[in-house]
């Protein structure tokens, strides 16, 4: 027998406290052949072992986490996924379903976006298609998702290093099922925990061992695949919260998995701490001060635009032209980045050298916008990504604008602006943990808890659709009950 997968989806990360909103041309759009390169398991759209698989790319839709995605723009994606879809069952049956998410996207205006988009594809490949989806372990899990997508995983690193490995093992263990018969029976457990993941980082303990035991269960007989979700804290929806799905052949094994893990998870909650030294921006700036290691980094964690900030924060950088030894030089410091395309395109118009004064941040109305005046010292261009992007220094301050939402992750993407993070005080990165090149670089770290769209102080936001009673929103909650539900 041969059978046939399609392959389509939307992902992005989407905070409710950010003013940004994420529009179409924020979306990078791949269609058919165009997603070869993102799913590299795959050749000739075969698994080399089954090539009596067929995968049908159709499309795949991501963006830069930010801000609610608007309604408009969820709809024409959308629409053209599900023409698509019902384009090729007008061709022939469709026996599997691949289902290339995020997890955590909100749509303005509307709840559970991801679930939405499942019964829309449900409805047209019918209840014997077997759909499997791959989700950020940031991803949000309703009861309604996981009852309608039949095989849900995650990844199990944060920062993120298996992105790939998780397609791959989603696409295989959906072959499998088609292959062999499986309808597996999948276990569901919320568990009222809503931290950020700064505090649960992989790299280091309680979410270290948790997530290792994860992996552990997926080796026992009857289970195929077990997954933990941490959740996503900056979205105000009833859905968010930490998940647990373990999917298999045996229920029983099954369920006692997923209670496992749920219970885990619930017993470690009092024991996540910031994966760095965390404080306020002036203490961090001492911390720097004080170090005799660099590079030193300080996450501008509050706008951070790869969680979901809208990246027109500029709080941390006027706090950092108001510090004396860096107004006047005598300290240097990095700051990286902010949107802000009026600004670039004064600097671009003045050029390199000439002093110009601008207005940095505010323009999706995060915050109030901070006046610099200084000597723009590098313009570039990024067709990619950040669009035209200037350097402006005052004082020892050096600030990285851009004219398009941008993130920076690597070293050699501040050296390709001319900024040497070894040869500053610090510099202050807009990012939660820092990614693996930052990482690896560092030789000092601290998180500033900086206000923004996705603030790591969790007691400041106005939560108003959360379930409540949750940890850390609340105190002294109840043991809960972590019986899971069962589906399949």
């Amino acid at each position: 027998m041969t059978y046939r997968i399609a392959i389509a989806g939307m992902s992005t990360e989407s905070s409710t406290f950010t003013t940004h909103r994420t529009g179409l041309a924020d979306f990078r759009v791949g269609r058919g052949e165009e997603l070869a390169d993102r799913y590299p398991f795959l050749a000739g759209w075969r698994l080399p072992e089954h090539p009596e698989v067929e995968f049908v790319p159709l499309l795949q839709a991501s963006a830069l986490p930010g801000g609610q995605v608007l309604p408009e723009v969820y709809d024409a994606i959308e629409a053209e996924i599900l023409e698509r879809l019902r384009a090729v069952l007008d061709e022939g049956e469709l026996h599997g379903f691949y289902f290339d998410i995020h997890g955590a996207m909100a749509v303005e205006g509307r709840r559970d976006a991801e679930a939405a988009l499942a019964h829309r594809i449900r409805s047209l490949v019918g209840s014997d298609c077997v759909i499997s989806a791959s989700m950020d372990l940031h991803g949000q899990v309703s009861e309604d998702l996981a009852e309608t997508v039949d095989l849900l995983t995650a990844y199990r690193t944060a920062p993120h290093l298996d992105y790939v490995e998780t397609r791959e093992r989603a696409v295989r263990n959906l072959v499998r099922c088609l292959v062999e018969e499986i309808r597996p029976v999948r276990a569901w457990v919320r568990v009222p925990v809503l931290l950020p993941g700064e505090k649960t980082s992989t790299r280091v303990e309680p979410a270290k061992s948790v997530y290792a035991s994860v992996e552990e269960a997926e080796r026992l007989d009857g289970v195929m695949d077990a997954s933990l979700w941490v959740g996503y804290a900056w979205a105000d929806e009833p859905r968010s919260a930490a998940t647990v799905v373990v999917y298999g052949t045996d229920q029983g094994v099954v369920s006692a998995q997923a209670e496992r893990i749920a219970r885990a998870w619930w017993d470690a909650r009092h024991e996540f701490e910031f994966c760095a030294p965390a404080g306020p921006a002036d203490w961090c700036v001492a911390q720097a001060f004080e170090s005799g290691q660099r590079p030193f980094f300080v996450s501008d964690s509050g706008d951070n635009p790869t969680a979901g900030g809208s990246n027109d924060v500029a709080w941390l950088l006027g706090h950092l032209l108001a510090t004396p030894a860096l107004a006047s030089g005598e300290r240097t410091a990095i700051w990286a980045s902010c949107v802000a395309p009026d600004a670039v395109r004064t600097c671009v118009d003045a050029g390199v050298g000439a002093r110009v004064d601008v207005q940095v941040g505010g323009v999706f109305g995060g915050g109030e916008p901070v006046a610099m005046s200084g000597e723009v010292t590098h313009v570039t261009r990024d067709d990619q990504v950040g669009g035209d992007i200037a350097v402006v220094r005052s004082g020892g301050v050096s600030a990285v604008l851009t004219s398009r939402r941008k993130p920076f992750h690597y070293v050699a993407h501040l050296q390709a602006l001319g900024l040497e993070p070894a040869d500053h005080d610090l510099t202050a990165v807009k990012i939660g943990y820092l990614q693996p090149d930052l990482y690896q670089a560092a030789k000092g770290w601290v998180l500033a808890l900086t206000p923004g769209g996705v603030d790591q102080d969790l007691l400041r936001l106005d939560y108003q659709h959360v379930v409540r009673p949750v940890h850390p929103l609340d105190d002294d909650l109840a043991d809960p009950d972590l019986t899971p539900v069962i589906f399949g």
